[in-house]
């Protein structure tokens, strides 16, 4: 008998995610640039406060998060009682296409925008809706053009993932006004901390009833590998979000390391200010060889080259000096390699080696 299991419509319409590599053939010394990974890694307060959690890897985590959230909080100046936990972003971004979209319902990203929108809305069944960016900067009018009825959710990068530009705030309240009755505007500070001075848009969700802000501890924070974001949103959409969210969604490891790196502002002062002076270097030195990148606000630069083969032949050559950068021509950038701003020896090893490809 021939089976006729199948799973929901837009399912098998998501292409695999795939992730910066970390591994070169014949290369022990490889230095992974293609990932936006904090080069310092995690702050020492966090690793030990990981190192003190598996004395109780036994016991289930705290399920509703109380102390992350109210170290966040006390941190941004925010409201506990309106933030949720995810693993990760890219969960709290799960919970609001599953609890916001659906089938007949769209969901709008930008063109270069971060691959999770389009996946999230599919998984739920909605209809992803692609708009087209000035010059590689969201445009707030293309957005309004492209709402409808239909329109439930449209996520925003700001600063964006993988151009690394960004939009002011008046922009981005007049977005928010104009937005159709029924659709949220999430706001991905997955970057956030990186702009000195930025909120990410928290005093936006706090205006206003129909934005969320999404932020995750896997960037400057250093917490990739344990999986830990949050969200913040008027209470009727964090309540909404908590009915979908796993009672054990965070472990307990990540919960005390997340609390311990959101409270060590030293570390992040010092991260940030590392990031915007090698940032500034790397983009410079590029430029002057001819490989220009826009203005990075996060802790990447994306570099543009003449043409996709001027691109696969300089990663290539990157690849055989043990540099792994990240491709971005699924993010419809065939000739930008998305370079991570590493540490001092990282950036003028990379520098480096592009001078030697383009004289060679």
């Amino acid at each position: 008998m021939t089976h006729t299991i199948a799973p929901q419509p837009g399912i098998m319409d998501i292409s695999l995610y795939q992730g910066g590599a970390s591994h070169v053939a014949g290369h022990d010394n490889v230095l992974k640039l293609s990932s936006n990974e904090n080069p310092f890694g995690p702050s020492p307060a966090a690793q030990k406060a990981y190192e003190a959690a598996a004395r109780s890897l036994h016991r289930y985590p705290s399920s509703d998060h109380a102390e992350l959230r109210s170290a966040i909080g006390q941190v941004h100046g925010i409201d506990p009682e309106r933030i949720i936990c995810g693993a990760g972003s890219d969960e709290v971004i799960a919970f609001l296409c599953q609890a916001y979209a659906g089938p007949n319902t769209e969901v709008i990203h930008t063109e270069h925008g971060f691959a999770m929108y389009r996946i999230s809305a599919l998984a739920a069944g909605a209809t992803p809706v692609e708009v087209k960016e000035r010059e590689r900067v969201t445009d707030v009018d293309a957005i309004l053009k492209a709402c409808t009825e239909k329109t439930r959710l449209v996520f925003l990068a700001n600063p964006n993932n993988p151009t690394g530009t960004m939009i002011g705030q008046a922009d981005i309240a007049r977005l928010a006004e104009k937005l159709p009755p029924k659709a949220l505007l999430v706001l991905d500070g997955a970057y956030a901390e990186y702009v000195e001075g930025f909120d990410g848009g928290s005093a936006l969700v706090d205006a206003r009833e129909n934005v969320v802000m999404t932020r995750t501890f896997s960037k400057i924070y250093g917490l990739g590998g344990l999986r830990v974001g949050w969200g913040y949103g008027p209470a009727h959409v964090i309540d909404v979000l908590n009915r979908v969210r796993g009672p054990f969604n965070v472990s307990n490891a990540a919960l005390a390391a997340a609390e311990a790196a959101v409270r060590d502002v030293a570390y992040i002062e010092h991260c940030r200010t590392e990031n915007a002076r090698w940032r500034t270097w790397m983009a410079d030195a590029l430029a002057e060889m001819g490989v220009p990148s826009d203005v990075s606000l996060a802790n990447f630069i994306l570099a543009r080259f003449t043409s996709q083969e001027e691109v696969e032949a300089c990663d290539n050559y990157l690849q055989s000096q043990g540099l792994l950068v990240r491709r971005v021509a699924g993010y419809k950038l065939p000739t930008g390699l998305r370079i991570t701003v590493g540490d001092e020896s990282g950036c003028r090893r990379v520098v480096h080696a592009v001078r030697q490809f383009k004289e060679g």
